[in-house]
C-alpha cells in the first residue's frame, strides 16, 4: 500500500517530535503493509516549508531506514493550506508543493470560512498542472454540515483523499458517516493516514483497507491503497475511476451570479 499522506518527518511540525518517533512510525507502517509513504509537511500560517530542507531530511531519513532494514520507500508531498500566498506561488512553481514535484497537490481546506471561489481556484491550479486532492473532507466542519458544496470540485476534476482513521471510527460518529458516505457514492479516489504519532493518529491503512474492501469490493480497495496512490507518487495519470453516484444528478443551469461567485 502507498500512503501519500503522512507526517513523518521529525520537527517539522505537529507530526514526528523527533528521529526515534519517526523510525518507530516507519517501522509500524511497514509493519502494516505500506511500502510507500510521502512525507508531507503542513505549509500553513504557522509551519513554513522549504523543499531543500525537507528533501534533505527525507535523504537523511531514507538512509536510515535502509541501514535499519525499514522496507520503506520515501517521497516528499506537503498538507497545503489555501492560503492566498500559497494558492500564487504554487501557481507560479507548481512543482514546490506537489507530490516529488510531480503533479498532485494535497489541498486542505480550513474547517470554516471556505471561498465561495474555491470552485475558481482549484480551475486556476489545475490550469498551472497541478492536481488537486482533496484531503479528509470527511473531517471538516463545513463540508460535514453541506457537503454538496464539493460537487462542483468534484465534477471539476478534483480528487478526494479520505482518511484510513476515518473509515474505521477513530476520528469521530461523523467524520465515520461521511467517509463511508463518500465511499459508497464512489467520490473516494484515495485512502491515506494523515499520520502524526503512534498513538492518536497511527501510520495504520491495512484495517481500512479490509473494510472498504468488504463493504465496497476488493478492487476498490486496491485502486484507492495501491494504483490511484502510486501513480500520484509517480506522476502518471489515474486509470479509469468507477462511475461517481449522486454526482450529477439535478444539475441546473447557474446564473451569472453564481457563475462569478462560484456557487
Amino acid at each position: 500500500m502507498i500512503d501519500i499522506h503522512h507526517h513523518l518527518l521529525w520537527d517539522m511540525d505537529d507530526g514526528a517530535s523527533d528521529l526515534d518517533t519517526s523510525l518507530a512510525m516507519a517501522r509500524l507502517a511497514a509493519s502494516d503493509g505500506i511500502s510507500h509513504v510521502v512525507c508531507s509537511p503542513h505549509a500553513n500560517g504557522t509551519y513554513s516549508y522549504e523543499p531543500h530542507e525537507i528533501d534533505a531530511k527525507i535523504a537523511e531519513l531514507q538512509r536510515v531506514l535502509d541501514r535499519e532494514a525499514i522496507a520503506l520507500k520515501l517521497g516528499r508531498g506537503c498538507d497545503f493550506h489555501m492560503s492566498w500566498e500559497n494558492i500564487e506561488e504554487a501557481k507560479v512553481d507548481p512543482a514546490k508543493f506537489s507530490i516529488n514535484g510531480l503533479g498532485y497537490l494535497l489541498v486542505e481546506l480550513p474547517d470554516y470560512g471556505i471561498s465561495p471561489g474555491m470552485t475558481e481556484t482549484f480551475y486556476q491550479l489545475q490550469l498551472a498542472g497541478l492536481t488537486p486532492i482533496l484531503t479528509h473532507p470527511e473531517r471538516n466542519a463545513t463540508l460535514q454540515s453541506d457537503r454538496a458544496r464539493m460537487m462542483d470540485w468534484l465534477r471539476g476534476g478534483v480528487l478526494v483523499q479520505v482518511t484510513c482513521g476515518s473509515v474505521v471510527g477513530r476520528m469521530g460518529k461523523r467524520a465515520e458517516r461521511m467517509a463511508h458516505d463518500l465511499l459508497a457514492n464512489r467520490w473516494v479516489n484515495f485512502l491515506a493516514t494523515d499520520a502524526h504519532n503512534m498513538t492518536s493518529r497511527p501510520p495504520l491503512m491495512n484495517e481500512a483497507f479490509e473494510v472498504v474492501a468488504q463493504r465496497y469490493g476488493p478492487d476498490y480497495a486496491h485502486l484507492l491503497c495501491v494504483s490511484n496512490p502510486l501513480a500520484a507518487f509517480m506522476g502518471k495519470p489515474l486509470q479509469p475511476q468507477p462511475e461517481p453516484l449522486n454526482l450529477y444528478n439535478n444539475l441546473k443551469p447557474k446564473s451569472w451570479w453564481q457563475r462569478l461567485t462560484g456557487r
